[in-house]
């Protein structure tokens, strides 16, 4: 990959990075980072010397067809971790248990703690089951990772990329020893997480948004659906004036998911794998 395609994308689009010191030349270390692309899976392990390991969803290693065939292929190529997201509290586990496996084989491991790619390029609250579970189990450093300008090069949906600089900040190691052996208190995990989302916001500039990711999502989508049925029923009986469009942004409000254990936090927290529509990896 990275004499292939990393040596293509270093060409066509020249990426700066600021931070690379930071990287340890040896040990595991985990990499938490935003995710505003499909392209950031490919951005980041390139302009790295060391081989970083994400968990990819399960359906890009199983998928039918020879387009399956060979996604399947590549993924497991790269050294990415196949994990079943659908299936609850235990894919969950198992996502944090292939974490810990490649951290403490000492290798870096990267995980996007809003779970997914952001819809807006804003910041997303981060989820705290994966990466807070995996660095308080495994006492590895947190390196914060802020990717730069990479979803105007691949928006959501866009197949063919545009040819711009992008640019990865990577931050000073973040130790959270003192929490060691309290990985199954929600309050410390979701503390670790909080600490590690603010420092991915100094790095990107990006504006935070206290909700998830997927929350947002769910809200703009709920939001598209009224605005098409004001549309539709505008169209069969017009009146004075087309109906305006409602989509507000997603509002800063509590998830009701905060009212779940870790574990069940966790379930959802994939990392983000090549997803959410595309891929997502965590």
């Amino acid at each position: 990959m990275k004499l292939s395609i990393g040596s293509t994308l270093k060409l066509a689009f020249r990426p700066w990075v600021e931070g690379l010191e930071h990287v340890p030349a040896e040990g595991g270390a985990i990499l938490a980072s935003n995710h505003l692309s499909f392209s950031d899976s490919f951005f980041l392990p390139a302009m790295l010397d060391r081989k970083v390991t994400f968990i990819a969803k399960a359906e890009y290693f199983n998928s039918p067809g020879v387009k399956g065939k060979l996604t399947a292929a590549f993924f497991k190529g790269v050294g990415q971790l196949p994990v079943d997201r659908s299936g609850g509290r235990g894919a969950g586990d198992a996502a944090v248990r292939a974490g810990i496996k490649v951290v403490e084989s000492g290798e870096l491991f990267g995980i996007y703690p809003e779970g997914t790619r952001s819809p807006d390029g804003r910041l997303y609250r981060g989820k705290p089951g994966g990466l807070a579970r995996v660095a308080l189990a495994t006492g590895a450093p947190v390196l914060p990772v802020a990717m730069i300008d990479t979803e105007q090069i691949q928006p959501p949906g866009k197949v063919v990329p545009k040819l711009m600089r992008p640019g990865i900040r990577i931050g000073a190691p973040l130790d959270f020893s003192r929490y060691q052996g309290m990985d199954q208190d929600r309050f410390v995990l979701r503390s670790v997480t909080d600490e590690v989302m603010y420092a991915i916001m100094k790095l990107s500039g990006q504006e935070y948004v206290d909700i998830y990711a997927t929350e947002a999502k769910r809200q703009m989508a709920e939001a598209e659906k009224r605005e098409a049925a004001e549309r539709k029923a505008w169209a069969r009986d017009p009146g004075p004036a087309e109906p305006t469009s409602d989509k507000a942004e997603p509002t800063s409000v509590e998830p009701a998911s905060d009212k779940e254990s870790p574990a069940e936090e966790s379930d959802r927290d994939g990392g983000d794998t090549p997803s959410d529509g595309g891929r997502e990896v965590a």
